[in-house]
């Protein structure tokens, strides 16, 4: 079902990213990473869709053309200053990183400091619009010189994280992922018929899996279950496990960051990329 077309007969209600960090992730902390955008070129970008532009944020080498292209899939608090410095992180090593803002028919969450309003915003997001508008936003990168369609990965974080499972069963370009702390089960609904245990055996591209220990959010039972169903059918796909971290352990900006964990799966993840040819 992530394969049909968007359901979403909302209209896209802006036409650009917030500024700053999201409301809801203040104070930001004093550990957070800033990436200059010395030697690269990074902007916001309206990205053409079937029904629209969507905003999205690109960073890229300022010389050079034909860069492999990662996609960065961002949280529950859209497309905010840490996803832009994602970005910039993977135009410093040589990728094309896009990260499109893919709640933008539903509302703003940039905006919003109570959870319980951003999640409602973010589950009336269907699974078939963000599979639609991610492949919207590789087809934007790619039709410049700068972005090789086929040196494609993508990458997320937490609600971003389930999307790139799913992103993996739903391209045929994909040619790797890296999924941090995604759930990997839930409530299948109309609008999000499958987690990653459904499709652990549809992965068209392999994945890597970094998730945190003292996750209170994700269970270390379903890491297993996930973990159990990769090896049974010999999928490249696996899951790497920080026994001390916890949930959003890469968010530099928020009290969960982990340092060491977060560095050590920045690595793993970049290694992996390489090693599938991306």
């Amino acid at each position: 079902m992530i394969n049909e077309v968007p359901t979403s007969t909302q209209p896209i209600r802006r036409t650009h990213l917030a500024s700053g960090f999201a409301a809801a992730v203040q104070p930001v902390s004093s550990r957070t990473i800033t990436t200059d955008d010395d030697g690269l070129i990074a902007s916001d970008v309206l990205i053409p869709t079937a029904d629209g532009e969507i905003p999205g944020y690109v960073a890229r080498p300022a010389n050079g053309t034909h860069f492999p292209i990662v996609v960065v899939v961002h949280e529950v608090f859209g497309v905010h200053e840490h996803i832009k410095d994602v970005c910039r992180r993977f135009a410093k090593i040589g990728y094309a990183a896009i990260a499109p803002e893919l709640f933008v028919r539903q509302g703003d969450v940039s905006t919003l400091t109570d959870f319980a309003d951003i999640i409602k915003i973010v589950s009336s997001a269907p699974d078939s619009q963000v599979m639609s508008d991610i492949d919207s936003a590789v087809s934007y990168v790619a039709s410049f010189a700068f972005g090789d369609r086929e040196r494609l990965a993508i990458t997320g974080f937490c609600w971003g994280g389930r999307v790139v499972w799913l992103y993996a069963a739903h391209s045929d370009e994909l040619k790797a992922g890296g999924a941090f702390y995604g759930r990997l089960v839930g409530q299948n609904s109309d609008l999000q018929p499958s987690f990653p245990t459904d499709v652990y055996d549809k992965l068209k591209a392999p994945v890597i899996g970094l998730y945190g220990g003292q996750d209170q959010g994700i269970p270390l039972d379903t890491v297993d279950a996930m973990n159990a169903l990769l090896k049974s059918v010999n999928s490249p796909s696996n899951i790497v496990v920080y026994p001390d971290a916890g949930h959003a352990f890469f968010a530099d900006y928020r009290p969960s960051y982990n340092a060491e964990s977060a560095s050590d799966a920045w690595s793993k993840l970049i290694a992996w990329l390489k090693a599938n040819g991306v």
